[in-house]
């Protein structure tokens, strides 16, 4: 399976933290970005400038949380490529990847991953564990996390984690520059 991120605007250092950790779930040889000239994603995965739209592959499917069905083992037997919209989530969501992605590619079919929003290393992850065989539903998720900054001071992050080993799935380097930056 190949995970493409389509990335929307300028490359900042949480992009590089988020896109390095699925560099290291997937395998660099797995992820490409899409729609960016960025050379800092050369360590993670392949970079085209090209939108994913403008690629012409097939075995397309575009991971969208508006998609009316959720992605399954049996669907990742026919897609080769999963797509994710590489987009800094709003809260509450606006359906930002149905309006930048899966709007441009209406012929491309579309899956969710649960109607809640993931960051795109956690829907990546999910996706592949979807993609060994787990069924969506048999995946634990912890809502909603919050990071201790220093004493009195910690952060939202009002999305949808994989739980891993009763923890929700997040970098230590994210965690570490949300630290050191004190502020959103």
């Amino acid at each position: 399976m190949k995970y493409v991120i389509e990335h929307f605007g300028k490359v900042f250092k949480w992009h590089l933290i988020e896109y390095e950790h699925i560099s290291n779930l997937v395998g660099k040889e797995n992820l490409i970005f899409t729609n960016t000239s960025s050379k800092q994603l050369v360590p993670f995965g392949k970079v085209e400038k090209k939108s994913v739209a403008e690629l012409g592959i097939s075995d397309v499917c575009i991971l969208d949380p508006a998609a009316g069905q959720t992605l399954s083992p049996e669907d990742c037997r026919r897609f080769k490529y999963l797509v994710f919209g590489g987009i800094l989530g709003d809260y509450p969501p606006r359906e930002r990847t149905k309006e930048l992605l899966s709007c441009r590619m209406p012929k491309i079919e579309k899956r969710n991953l649960g109607k809640e929003q993931m960051p795109t290393d956690n829907a990546v992850y999910a996706a592949k564990l979807i993609a060994g065989g787990k069924l969506f539903e048999d995946i634990k998720f912890i809502d909603t996390i919050e990071i201790g900054i220093e004493k009195g001071l910690s952060v939202e992050l009002p999305f949808r984690y994989v739980e891993v080993n009763g923890k929700p799935l997040i970098s230590e380097k994210l965690v570490e520059f949300l630290k050191k930056r004190r502020a959103i």
